[in-house]
């Protein structure tokens, strides 16, 4: 019965494929002008014909989309150097060039290439540039030390996007010393109303590229969320006229197995993955008003965490794991509380604003990303646990759904513009801000994937 209602393609999930184009475009609105300048210069080709894929493009786009850097444009450099030897550091610098990343790309029997990348810190550089020796163990040896990464790998056509992203998040991490975020992945939900089936729940690249439609379907499609090991999606699906949290393996050697975890009369909503895998905290109203309760995945057993006469929904864990966020009525106006496990102590966390609800935590569980609603208009925020200072990040309309990126740095969100429903980046300072619209449908429910191998 459900594989008459649904169309489930998910053999090709998580294989590399190279796409020349993307349902999401990312189009940057604002906050490119205050980061850092970085050049990455065009990669030489040694091939015949076209190079497969312009990878220098694709890490400059990765790196400007990261809010923290602003490559400088191929007709606004200084120079186009294809090695090491030519760069010219002092004309970076005059830029204000913090870095310069040089490439190669071979092509190889088989089908092969062989990707190389530098990555130089120009003001080492122009010291090394004027004395390009060193006194080590008694002797001069050339000086290295303004070269920070150095590296090569060789790998198929179809795999060179998923190697520029490899490349951007190693730039990333050298220059800010966090661990870049460019080979993950978002699921979200699309809704197009031309469509046969309506409802489809989508993977893709954070950029929108290498998209794969997990689930079909005539009937809602609500709130996917990942794995800790980015192996499965838990979400809400409406196939059988109701409610039901399903727990779908999207790759692996399980990959397209569906599992219903929670079919219980009314609401079965909101899965929340704990930061170890084994549970999901979910919504329940088979007791009367909507509670948060936590279901063992293997086991199915079932404990009831709130019982309160007003709404309790939208579960999310703490990195500890023995704690739990929610969003409740019990105050009166929607606010977020938390709940300690062990204890069953609930305490309201939230108090700016006429409401706050939808909250997200930081990966470091530093600070809460919410939906706060100010002067009547839903705005993303951030709240610091320790302090309580809270930062109203967006200006968009009806933003809701934050989800944060794995390296903390970035927040994507579904928000409205042109009328329908679209999803929206902005960083966590608030200073970048993003839109990703889609070429068909309307686009909400975003899910950022942990890290990925």
């Amino acid at each position: 019965m459900m594989m008459k209602k649904f169309l489930i393609s998910v053999s090709l999930l998580f294989t590399f494929i190279n796409v020349a184009q993307a349902n999401l475009e990312i189009v940057i609105t604002e906050g490119v002008d205050s980061a850092r300048p970085v050049g990455v210069v065009p990669f030489q080709w040694d091939g015949h014909g076209e190079v497969p894929l312009d990878l220098a493009k694709v890490v400059a786009n990765d790196l400007r989309r990261s809010g923290k850097f602003n490559p400088v444009a191929i007709s606004e450099m200084p120079q186009t150097p294809q090695e090491l030897e030519q760069v010219d550091y002092e004309a970076w610098a005059a830029l204000g060039v913090e870095a310069v990343l040089l490439g190669k790309v071979d092509a190889l029997e088989g089908g092969q290439y062989r990707v190389s990348y530098t990555l130089v810190d120009v003001l080492r550089g122009q010291v090394t540039a004027g004395n390009k020796q060193e006194l080590k163990d008694g002797q001069l040896v050339v000086s290295n030390d303004h070269i920070l990464l150095d590296r090569f790998k060789s790998v198929a056509k179809v795999q060179l996007r998923q190697m520029a992203h490899l490349i951007s998040d190693r730039v990333y991490q050298s220059l800010t010393g966090e661990r870049g975020a460019f080979l993950t992945r978002i699921a979200y939900v699309v809704v197009d109303e031309n469509a046969e089936l309506s409802y489809q729940l989508r993977v893709a690249d954070y950029d929108g590229y290498s998209e794969q439609t997990v689930l079909r379907s005539s009937q809602p499609i609500m709130s996917p969320s990942w794995s800790p090991d980015g192996s499965q999606l838990a979400y809400v699906s409406f196939e059988n006229n109701k409610s039901e949290i399903i727990v779908h393996t999207i790759r692996g050697a399980d990959a397209g197995k569906r599992v219903v975890l929670s079919s219980f009369s009314g609401i079965n909503g909101a899965p929340d993955w704990s930061p170890d895998g084994k549970r999901l905290a979910i919504v329940l109203s088979k007791d009367g008003q909507p509670d948060i309760y936590v279901i063992d995945i293997e086991s199915k057993k079932l404990t009831r965490i709130t019982k309160s006469r007003r709404i309790d929904t939208e579960p999310t864990w703490l990195p500890s794991g023995n704690e739990l966020l929610f969003s409740s009525e019990r105050g009166g106006k929607p606010q977020i509380y938390k709940v300690n496990l062990d204890t069953n102590k609930i305490n309201r966390v939230t108090w700016e604003g006429e409401m706050n609800l939808g909250g997200a935590v930081t990966p470091d569980g530093s600070a809460l990303v919410m939906v706060s609603r100010v002067n009547g208009q839903y705005r993303i925020a951030r709240q610091d646990f320790d302090s309580g200072y809270v930062q109203v990040l967006t200006r968009t309309q009806l933003d809701e759904s934050p989800t944060v990126a794995p390296n903390g740095s970035m927040i994507m969100y579904s928000t409205v513009a042109g009328g329908r429903k679209v999803l929206a980046l902005v960083s966590m300072d608030g200073r970048f801000k993003a839109t990703l619209p889609a070429k068909e449908g309307s686009v909400r429910a975003p899910a950022w994937s942990p890290f990925l191998n």
